[in-house]
């Protein structure tokens, strides 16, 4: 059987995209080793509309959030389970800084959507450590990421359209139709390998640093589980006094291995939070593709029309992944082009040094 794509890898980003290009009727083979230390699986799904210390709002998270809402909802409707758990972000003032930095930021407009109340003083909350404060935010929650590659993987084995396997690079052949892999045929194929592109010969060049994310998941008493808090780790509640509490960022060991390093920091911040006692149940880590300029790599290869990637949303791939799939598919199907921003071909300068530094070895 020919197909129209191929796609390397079932993480979060390649399963929104072949579900997306699968929903509009075409044929695709998923290629993907079952990892259960991949980013995504690790990964707590967390959908957050305000980024970082600077209390900024998430770039296109106008566009991106809504895409995600109806995308959700629809695996939701599809599989009559529920994947996206709706909660308000309790994002904790660290200091009387970051409270005059978001009353500044605020101030500019634009947020109506997205804050649904600032506290300049402690919520009074016993089990919560907020002296300064914090902004409760809408539209955001978390992502049973496990629960989705699950269902979808069930559905792609059922249907024959998934090769558990890790993809083998020595097998793929261009050709003047498409691709070949092995005994399958496809039009096109799109790799969403996360941090390993680094290893692929066509993508290498693309400015990826592979990132290690530590997270832990902890059981506690009394603390209230209605929100998800953030206040330098998240806390996202799982149930039954369960919560997930990440995640570190290391680029100098990104190994899967957790570390007793990031067990103390993680358990550290959390006691910055609360007081209350908790038990660390599970410790956990992956490694996430982090891009040069914090926006992802989209696009068909600069040389070979036949290959593209979608890669590089590190912990925002909950967020963006549904929006850029839907745009992708546009563009491989031969509409308009994806957003200048996240283009591979903004990198080209790195292509082209790439491809001299191979002719130079040669």
């Amino acid at each position: 059987m020919k197909y129209d794509y191929i796609v390397v890898g079932h993480g979060l980003a390649g399963a929104i995209l072949s579900y997306t290009l699968r929903k509009r009727g075409y044929q695709v083979l998923v290629v993907d080793e079952p990892r259960p230390s991949s980013a995504s699986r690790v990964a707590a799904g967390l959908l957050n509309p305000i980024a970082g210390k600077r209390f900024a709002k998430s770039w296109m998270a106008d566009a991106f959030i809504p895409a995600a809402d109806a995308f959700y909802a629809e695996l939701e409707a599809h599989f009559g389970q529920e994947l996206f758990v709706h909660k308000p972000i309790y994002k904790i003032f660290s200091t009387i800084e970051e409270q005059n930095t978001w009353m500044a930021n605020s101030a500019s407009g634009g947020w109506n959507d997205f804050i649904l109340a600032t506290h300049t003083t402690s919520t009074h909350q016993p089990t919560i450590d907020d002296p300064y404060g914090g902004i409760m935010i809408g539209r955001g929650g978390s992502l049973l990421v496990e629960d989705m590659l699950r269902l979808l993987t069930a559905e792609l084995l059922a249907q024959g359209l998934l090769l558990p396997e890790r993809f083998q690079m020595d097998q793929l052949q261009l050709t003047a139709q498409g691709v070949k892999y092995k005994e399958q045929e496809a039009g096109h194929l799109v790799f969403c390998e996360g941090f390993q592109v680094v290893q692929n010969p066509y993508f290498k060049w693309l400015p990826v640093k592979p990132t290690k994310g530590e997270v832990l998941e902890v059981q506690t008493e009394n603390f209230n589980p209605e929100c998800i808090y953030n206040k330098a780790v998240y806390v996202v509640p799982v149930g039954a006094g369960r919560f997930l509490v990440g995640a570190t960022y290391d680029w100098r060991q990104p190994d899967e291995q957790p570390s007793a390093e990031g067990r103390q920091e993680l358990a550290a911040r959390f006691s910055q939070i609360t007081s209350q006692h908790f038990r660390i149940i599970k410790h956990r880590a992956g490694i996430r593709p982090a891009v040069r300029d914090r926006k992802p790599l989209v696009g068909v290869h600069p040389k070979y029309p036949q290959l593209s990637v979608f890669n590089g949303m590190g912990s925002k791939a909950v967020q963006m992944a549904p929006y850029l799939a839907q745009q992708f598919a546009d563009a491989l199907g031969g509409g308009a082009e994806v957003m200048p921003d996240i283009r591979i071909s903004r990198y080209l300068s790195l292509y082209y040094d790439y491809i001299k530094q191979q002719n130079t070895q040669l």
